[in-house]
């Protein structure tokens, strides 16, 4: 009886292992036993949950997987002070008019003229030199350049291929006298029909970013050391 166990439980591991070599792929791991147990099906960002291991949830297709994190909620950024201060939470609010203008859902807004107060910040709290303007060079390659044009005048491909129209000239008195405070408003909450960046970029990306339109605007911003606004400083 015990030997007829034994050349059952033989059989049944030959079994086995016959079944997991039986894959055409040879990365594939072969058949697997309860593979959810161990292979957990973790909610990522960015996929499409409407289709996962080729079933189909027609309630899930246009579902968004990649969500916002929680309102105030304030990334670990080490223990360097002024990087940690840059990055909490923007001081000011978006508008109350940008619930239908911009999509601003499920967060405070203002009632005040928040664009208009934002003259008040002078100051771009990312220190300038020539790896921030490199940086910023790419970021703006990447994410105005197609609207604003390479020199800034608003003649990007998207302007002149008749796409789009309105989009302002940076090297105009108007745009130079901004603040670096109401760029940086404009940039992160978005502006007229420029939507938000701050999905997209970062507080020290968008300061950053400022500081390259600056050097578009003024030939000797390096060389001045222009972190405060040249409005100010005129």
């Amino acid at each position: 009886m015990k030997k007829s166990y034994l050349n059952w439980i033989g059989v049944a591991a030959s079994t086995m292992l016959l079944l997991a070599s039986c894959a055409s792929d040879p990365d594939s791991p072969g058949l697997e036993y309860m593979p959810d147990m161990y292979r957990s099906p973790a909610i990522e960002a960015y996929v499409d949950y409407g289709e996962v291991r080729a079933r189909i949830d027609e309630t899930k297709k246009v579902k968004l997987t990649a969500l916002r994190p929680p309102q105030f909620t304030v990334p670990y950024y080490g223990k360097d002070s002024a990087l940690v201060d840059m990055m909490l939470p923007y001081h000011r609010l978006p508008n109350q008019l940008m619930r239908t203008t911009h999509g601003v859902y499920g967060e405070r807004v203002s009632s005040a003229d928040e664009y208009s107060l934002a003259i008040a910040d002078i100051v771009n709290p990312v220190p300038l030199d020539e790896k921030v303007l490199e940086q910023g060079k790419k970021f703006y390659s990447s994410m105005c350049q197609h609207c604003h044009g390479e020199k800034g005048d608003g003649n990007g491909p998207m302007v002149t291929s008749g796409a789009y129209s309105g989009v302002p000239n940076y090297m105009e008195e108007a745009r130079m006298k901004l603040s670096n405070g109401q760029m940086f408003y404009s940039i992160y909450y978005g502006k007229g029909m420029m939507g938000a960046h701050r999905s997209l970029l970062n507080k020290k990306e968008i300061w950053t970013l400022v500081h390259y339109v600056r050097s578009m605007q003024y030939k000797d911003y390096l060389t001045a050391g222009m972190v405060s606004d040249t409005t100010q400083k005129n």
